[in-house]
């Protein structure tokens, strides 16, 4: 079970993240009280284990500045919250490839009630052209209005579920969107996704990590990932 503690801001809550034992950590580059610099997020990865990944969350920047963003930063991977045309998608793939040696490239499909439409957008993303062979990577989170994400919102998981197993068999899975570390274990169960990410349900306050909910939430996920494996193979 991946594991992603998105919307770090300081170096503190970082290390709680990898304390616990996360897998990656996030860093929000749009509008948002979870908001970072490229200046900030350098010094924060600096200081954590090359084994981490660091994420770079982006909604409405251009290639070009996603680009300069993970050179600046540092940043192991992106989830990106729009589409980009397939020549401005390969071109920046290839030269994020010059940065870091294996890039993370997460997509996103919102769920906002409309099952046709987040069927549809599943369909799209499972028939992307496959990189480095790896399959892609689609983050499922909660579209209220305007926002894209962070919202603490849940959204229908029976009905995801349903779309996944229709259209993403070969899609890997992150579920998002208002998970919390009492909720996180029948998400799983119910999802069964390859990745669990987590921003508003670990906090204190937005934008600062709260060292408890954030060790029970990752104690939770990897628990209910045991369970799951013990229960297919019965």
């Amino acid at each position: 079970m991946w594991i992603k503690i998105c919307g770090t801001t300081s170096l503190e809550d970082a290390k709680v993240a990898v304390d616990a034992g996360a897998d990656a950590v996030g860093f929000v580059f749009a509008a948002s009280p979870r908001r970072v610099t490229p200046e900030i997020v350098r010094e924060i990865i600096h200081a954590l284990p090359s084994s981490v990944e660091k994420i770079g969350v982006f909604v409405d920047a251009s290639a070009d500045d996603i680009v300069a963003t993970v050179e600046a930063a540092g940043l192991t991977g992106v989830q990106l919250h729009r589409e980009y045309p397939d020549s401005d998608g390969s071109n920046m793939r290839q030269r994020l490839r010059k940065s870091t040696e294996s890039l993370r490239v997460v997509r996103v499909a919102s769920y906002d009630g409309d099952f046709a439409g987040f069927a549809r957008r599943l369909q799209s993303l499972a028939a992307l052209p496959v990189a480095d062979g790896d399959p892609t990577v689609v983050l499922v989170d909660t579209r209220v209005g305007d926002k894209v994400g962070g919202t603490g919102i849940a959204f229908d998981w029976d009905a995801a579920q349903n779309a996944f197993h229709q259209h993403a068999a070969n899609l890997r899975l992150i579920a998002a969107g208002g998970l919390q570390p009492e909720t996180v274990r029948q998400a799983i169960k119910t999802m069964q996704p390859w990745g669990v990410d987590v921003c508003s349900g670990v906090e204190s306050v937005p934008g600062r990590k709260d060292r408890r909910r954030v060790t029970e939430f990752i104690r939770s996920a990897r628990a209910a990932a045991v369970e799951f494996a013990e229960a297919t193979q019965r």
